[in-house]
């Protein structure tokens, strides 16, 4: 092993190299849309390799989003390893081990970076959004093509039920955690731009979405189904939320996240029995009506019990 190439991978043999790469999904929450933090016309997601010089992979994830976006990162925890052989590169003998964060931040109209940029995750993943009903694009591509997949070979059972729970058909509910199941099952189907590239299928079947290099679609994938889930038992919206808000803006950011309506009174009441938030003494004129109470999080509640969040 050379010390010069130690710092963008570990050298197996001669014609085989494997590179941990550190990526972050940054999350805010700003008009209406939930947002990621993006780099590369929104190819990709912050990232870079692990480097000797840095001291930890927090760190190291830190140095990176700062030098590619102009912007240091706050709250992070960490996600996922992916290590699939396939799936993180197309370079013939090279592996790529990616460590993926979760991160939140509170800007409410969150500004370009540097060499960033925010996109609503709904261009990625288009068939998630079920805030007005579910998208049309559902059953007009996405259903027709599974079935087509589904009747392939041996196992015709378990890919119609894996399809029926994942988005929601044959009379099965929509679970908004599940963006993973989707979009891997999309992938294995052959209907993402993503595994177009190995197995060229025909573009007329593929279903729309922006596209990313590598893995990071997947990697973001498990970011919004963290998120998700965490929201119901943690009060992690709080990170998106602004220090002042209305219980209107709440609702519609847990919504934007979810990718699925509340039914507003009791959303309400919910917030109020768990004392999430306290008064701020203020009103907002910005409602477009009758002002509105201005709230807070109420910071006593991680100390008071360990469980408080949305569901």
């Amino acid at each position: 092993m050379q010390n010069s190439s130690f710092d963008k991978s570990i050298q197996v043999d001669r014609n085989h190299a494997v590179q941990v790469d550190l990526t972050a999904v940054l999350v805010a929450a700003g008009g209406g849309n939930p947002l990621v933090l993006t780099i590369g016309d929104a190819a990709s997601l912050p990232s870079g390799p692990l480097e000797s010089s840095h001291r930890s992979l927090q760190a190291g994830l830190r140095d990176w989003v700062e030098q590619q976006t102009g912007r240091p990162l706050g709250y992070i925890e960490q996600l996922y390893t992916f290590a699939d052989r396939d799936r993180g590169t197309d370079e013939p003998g090279h592996r790529v081990i990616s460590i993926s964060y979760l991160g939140l931040t509170h800007e409410e109209q969150p500004h370009a970076t540097t060499s960033g940029s925010w996109r609503s995750w709904y261009e990625f993943f288009p068939w998630e959004d079920h805030r007005y009903g579910a998208p049309q694009l559902i059953a007009d591509l996405i259903e027709p093509a599974l079935q087509r997949w589904t009747g392939i070979g041996e196992f015709e059972e378990k890919r119609l039920r894996r399809a029926a729970i994942a988005f929601g058909l044959q009379g099965q509910p929509w679970n908004e955690e599940l963006i993973l199941q989707r979009y891997e099952l999309l992938y294995e189907a052959g209907l993402v731009e993503e595994a177009a590239r190995r197995s060229s299928p025909s573009r007329a079947h593929l279903v729309p979405g922006r596209v990313m290099q590598g893995d990071n679609r997947r990697i973001l994938a498990t970011g919004i189904a963290r998120l998700r889930t965490k929201i119901k038992y943690r009060p992690v919206v709080f990170e998106l939320m602004p220090p002042a808000f209305t219980l209107l803006q709440l609702q519609r950011a847990v919504e934007a996240l979810a990718g699925v309506t509340v039914h507003k009174q009791n959303f309400r009441r919910l917030i109020e029995q768990q004392d999430l938030v306290e008064e701020t003494g203020q009103m907002s004129s910005d409602t477009g009506g009758r002002p509105a109470k201005l709230f807070r999080f109420r910071h006593a509640v991680l100390d008071e019990r360990p469980l408080a969040g949305t569901k």
